[in-house]
Order: C-alpha cells, then structure tokens, then sequence
C-alpha cells in the first residue's frame, strides 16, 4: 500500500511551521516532507519530528535567493562554490533530522538562452550533481532532481521525465535519483499510467508527489483518477513515499476525505 507524507510548506498552513507537525500526526501522516528546514535549528526539527512520531523524509538543498527568484543554482555557472557549501549544509541537515533524501534543485535558465547557454548550464549540472551525489553517498544519502512544469516554474531548467533519467544515467551514480512529481508530470506530458509503469521499475525513481490537476489542491480534485494511480504504483511495488504537495482549497484536515476513503478501502 503506498505510503503518504505530509508537506509541510504547502499543507496546514493554518497553523504556524512549528505546530504543523502535530497537526499531520493528529491526521494519521506517519511522515513529513517539506521544503526548506534552513530556517530553524536542525535540533528543534528533531524534537517535533520525535515527539509526534514523525520519520523526515525529504527537503530541499539551499536553492540560492529564493526570495529574489531563485529556483537551485545546480546547473548555474559560476555558482560551483555556493553549490558545494549548500550540499555540505543539507547533509548536515539530513544527518540530524535522519532523513535520507535531498532534493537538488536545478536552477533557471536565462529568457531566449541561446543554445550555448543550454549547453554550459548542462556541463554545470552534471558536474555538480556528480559531486554532490559522492558526498551524499558518503553520508547515506540519496539526492533528487525533478522535472518541474514551465507554467508554475518558467524557465526551469528541468522539464520533463526523460531528460531527468537521461541525467541521472550520464552521472552514473547509484544515489542520484528522479522525484516523479504525477502533478508537473500530467501538465507538461500526461501518460501517468505508461509513465509509472515504465519508470518505476527501473530503481531510478526514489520519492513521487501528487496533486490535484490543474489547480494543485486535494489529489482528488480535478483530472487526475488518483485510485487508479494509486493501483498501479501498489501493484508495481513501490516502496517509497508519496509526498502531499498540494494546497489545500479549505482547511488541510477537512480536505483530506480522499485519503481516509482510500485507506479504509484498503483495510476492508
């Protein structure tokens, strides 16, 4: 049976960051997801995840200025310094928290980037992500890269799930590994069903996320059959996490009826 984590940067923000974590417990969530933990003390992290029974999962590295704009400097030239220094700070993250996947996001591309801008930010990309994947697997840790939707990200560097494992494959690292976001996968090419049951055999998937299509609320809302998703991601045996990276339309509790229908289905 799949296995749910509550983002905390997008679910129960009727609550402020701190709270958020008893409020997904009280939920039933087993696990968190989130994006950034840079914020607080790694410490402080630690005692809400123990004292709710939480497992940390997943955040993301540094992204550079995310308030300026920023999304990753991974593939940013000239940014190879401030990539390691934030490598070394989500392990340190990750090591304190005992989480055991990083996010590494890729970065933007310049407006109208001519061919030979592509090409060095590619260079740049994967010789960071081959670094950091070395040091990641010295502390027991896998990194991700993820395809993101150019209508909710313009400019990412990273748009669709064939140009992420073809990264993956080049780096040749065993703990560099795709996040199958199903939301930014159904916007920029469709094919769930196909998408799931070609990639996830492969071992290169390591975390997916799920939300509502178009709107991004509750994974039920919209066009997605997320029962049926869910099916297929049991059936092939899956056996990592799905993230919850939705907004909900009213109240995080009160929307989450698609994810007790489902587990009482199971159950029965």
């Amino acid at each position: 049976m799949p296995r749910f984590a509550a983002n905390l940067s997008m679910m129960y923000t009727e609550h402020e960051f701190p709270e958020r974590f008893a409020a997904a417990s009280a939920d039933g969530f087993e696990a968190v997801e989130y994006l950034f933990p840079y914020a607080y003390d790694a410490g402080e992290l630690r005692r809400r995840l123990d004292d709710h029974g939480l497992r940390q999962v997943l955040f993301n590295a540094p992204p550079g200025d995310w308030e300026s704009g920023e999304r990753g400097i991974a593939s940013l030239p000239g940014r190879e310094a401030e990539h390691r220094s934030g490598i070394e700070r989500a392990l340190e993250y990750a090591a304190a928290l005992g989480c055991s996947m990083v996010h590494v996001m890729a970065g933007l591309l310049p407006p109208e980037a001519t061919p030979a801008q592509r090409a060095a930010h590619r260079d740049t990309y994967l010789a960071n992500l081959s670094w950091a994947a070395e040091r990641a697997a010295a502390a027991g840790v896998d990194l991700l890269i993820e395809p993101i939707n150019g209508r909710d990200m313009p400019g990412y560097f990273l748009h669709r799930q064939a140009e992420a494992h073809t990264v993956v494959r080049e780096v040749g690292a065993a703990n560099l590994k795709v996040q199958l976001d199903l939301y930014h996968c159904q916007i920029v090419e469709g094919d769930l069903t196909t998408t799931l049951r070609r990639d996830l055999p492969t071992g290169r998937v390591g975390h997916l996320q799920i939300a509502g299509v178009p709107d991004r609320h509750e994974p039920d809302r919209g066009e997605l059959d997320v029962r049926h998703l869910f099916d297929v991601i049991d059936e092939l045996g899956f056996d990592g996490w799905i993230g919850c990276e939705y907004i909900p339309r009213a109240g995080t509790s009160e929307g989450l009826g698609w994810l007790k229908t489902y587990r009482g289905e199971e159950r029965a």
